[in-house]
């Protein structure tokens, strides 16, 4: 049973009582589950009740003026919500009736108590504290007259003083519990959020990659809101049918709120229900249903964004809600066909990317101004490089693509960020690079690849590496569970030349992927810069079930030549370039090996030949160590040159 309250904040009702201050309904006793927006609504229709009470009131009273909702179904939703706390129904009410358009109406009268001696629950004070009060209040009588004094007192105090004690101490001890009410009440702030995979409640498999593309498109709607950190995908999807309690994701993710919900498609149409949890509390903090067309489900999606903003407070300018918005029709076909190359791309390894190029394509045949799909076929070029094609020729292809969908669409970021990684490859353009990672950063702050790449493909290339660190620390609030980033952040600590720390992100990225063959190989050569050769072969053969041979016996090369074991450098690395006949062959990989080996001539003539390939192995150039006995030589200079970049 709950504790007595006063009965001045109680309204009774048919077998329910609300709580006004605590923000609790009781039925029969028993609390009864409901939200806070729900709640509002019950206390204001109580508080009205035999009156109409229109929808624009209940606006006015609930909904600041500066969020963005759909107000009339939130309105309904909210008023569902009581109905279902309450056991009424729409059709036959008992207690909420709905007046045609106009608002509604609370049938039952509502009871307020006047708070009476006789009628007030009795208040149980422990003796200790009953009696410092008394004592706190009460003169301290002058020495030797304090038995007369205290005797006087309790024939003199009538009983009208002792009533006025008790409601001082009752008033005293109500204060407390309402700022304790208050404080437990109060809007959590949200700073950020991670939406986890949305449930496919379609009864259909086949619709998987549905949902998994309508949550994508949910994070990428709410990364564009502004002072939000929202996690990636990448990091949110590893909770997809997980057991753990959302203040344990959220714990490990790092934020303060999660959006869960489902997706349920049946033929062209589309249900969404989200809900929005603060995750210390686990305290449910506002749920919507969304249904409509499929032609109409990017609307749909930047709604659900406009409401979570609304929850959380966030006022979105004119320019903010511009850039929510759809700038074309959909067509659901064409949709669909991106949705799946997406699925496919999301997966990364060679042949599910080849699909996604397919799936891309399509899209963009059956609508040729859907700007999403040429920005997909664009990162699915990229990633396809190293498998299918010369780099030079698959670069060219994305490059065609991302221009091609920022004509449609200037505020891609995913497109901006693929030119950024693009341009060195075609005349070392790092101002075009910088450019446009710096324009895919501005559109979306969230946008995780973006921080990435632009440590990866410009900070690091140009010898920024303390502001590449900062980026790619970014990237990891943002993807916490990428092995990528832990890979990547762990690679520009090697090249920064901390060691130590280098090893901490490797190994992170190995808890992550035990299976990550490059945190692997990069742990290899971390342990060969700190001399431990035992440990860096270990990782190495850790690596090699996934690799080529070519590759493994090419970086096995590599080590015996830092090693000093320079008979098997060189067997190792002759017959890495025989399993590489008619395949292509990492200039600047070979380059690094007679670097090792210390014959300059060689490791010259296969840079040069790697920076007349445009290789991107080039960017290395300004901070990899192994290149250290190579600066002084007047060749090197002009190899920066050759890349664009300045000694």
């Amino acid at each position: 049973m709950p504790e007595p309250v006063p009965v001045s904040h109680v309204v009774n009702f048919a077998e329910f009582q609300l709580d006004l201050r605590a923000g609790e309904l009781f039925r029969s006793g028993q609390k009864v589950r409901i939200q806070e927006r729900p709640l509002q609504v019950l206390s204001i229709l109580l508080h009205h009740a035999g009156e109409l009470v229109t929808r624009e009131q209940l606006r006015e009273r609930i909904w600041p003026a500066d969020t963005f909702v759909d107000f009339d179904h939130s309105v309904a939703v909210a008023v569902s919500k009581v109905r279902e706390a309450l056991r009424d129904s729409a059709e036959k009410p008992r207690f909420i009736e709905t007046v045609g358009r106009r608002g509604y109406r609370f049938l039952l009268p509502a009871e307020t108590p006047a708070p009476t001696l006789e009628t007030a629950p009795p208040l149980a004070l422990p003796d200790t504290v009953a009696n410092e009060t008394a004592a706190s209040i009460a003169p301290v009588p002058p020495a030797g007259v304090a038995a007369r004094s205290t005797r006087w007192l309790r024939l003199a105090v009538p009983a009208g003083a002792l009533v006025l004690l008790l409601a001082a101490v009752t008033a005293f001890l109500l204060h407390l519990r309402s700022r304790e009410t208050a404080a437990a009440m109060a809007p959590p702030t949200i700073s950020s959020l991670a939406v986890l995979p949305l449930e496919n409640i379609s009864n259909d498999p086949e619709q998987e990659y549905f949902v998994e593309g309508m949550t994508d498109e949910i994070i990428t709607d709410l990364a564009k809101l502004p002072g939000l950190r929202v996690i990636s995908r990448t990091s949110a999807v590893q909770y997809k049918g997980t057991h753990k309690s959302l203040p344990e994701i959220a714990r490990e993710l790092n934020v303060d709120a999660v959006v869960e919900g489902t997706v349920m498609r049946q033929g062209d149409r589309v249900r969404i229900r989200a809900q929005l949890i603060y995750a210390p509390r686990d305290q449910h903090l506002w749920a919507e249903a969304y249904e409509g067309d499929l032609k109409d489900v990017f609307a749909l999606q930047a709604e659900v964004a406009e409401d979570i903003a609304g929850q959380i407070r966030l006022a979105l300018t004119s320019q903010q809600q511009q850039r929510l918005a759809v700038s074309h029709p959909i067509d659901p076909e064409a949709h669909e066909l991106y949705l799946k190359g997406r699925y496919f791309w999301n997966k990364r390894d060679p042949q599910d990317v080849a699909k996604s190029v397919q799936y891309f394509q399509q899209a963009i045949e059956r609508d040729p101004n859907y700007a999403a799909a040429y920005a997909g076929l664009a990162d699915a070029y990229v990633f396809t490089g190293s498998s299918s094609a010369p780099a030079e020729q698959t670069m060219a292809q994305a490059k065609v693509a991302a221009e091609k969908a920022l004509q449609l669409d200037s505020n891609l970021a995913d497109a901006h960020a693929a030119l950024g990684l693009i341009a060195p490859y075609f005349g070392w353009n790092w101002t075009d690079a910088k450019r446009h990672y710096e324009l895919a950063i501005a559109l979306n702050p969230n946008y995780a690849t973006g921080h990435h790449w632009y440590a990866e493909g410009y900070l690091i290339p140009v010898g920024q590496i303390d502001q590449a660190i900062a980026e790619m620390r970014k990237a990891q609030e943002l993807d916490p569970l990428s092995p990528v980033i832990a890979t990547d952040l762990g690679k520009e600590l090697y090249f920064a030349r901390r060691y130590d720390d280098a090893l901490v992100q490797f190994h992170h990225a190995l808890e992550l992927d035990p299976n990550f063959y490059s945190a692997h190989n990069w742990l290899s050569d971390t342990y060969l810069e700190k001399g431990m050769y035992q440990e860096a072969i270990a990782e190495l053969e850790k690596a090699k079930p996934y690799r080529e041979e070519r590759l493994y016996v090419r970086e096995t090369a590599y080590l015996y030549a830092r090693m000093g074991r320079r008979a098997a450098a060189e067997e190792a690395l002759a017959k890495s370039l025989e399993l590489s006949r008619g395949k292509p062959v990492n200039s600047g990989a070979v380059a690094l090996i007679y670097a090792g080996l210390g014959e300059k001539d060689k490791a010259f003539s296969w840079l040069y030949k790697a920076c007349a390939e445009n290789a991107y192995f080039m960017t290395s150039l300004k901070y990899w160590s192994v290149f250290d006995i190579l600066r002084a030589d007047p060749r090197f200079d002009t190899l920066l040159q050759c890349v664009g970049l300045p000694r």
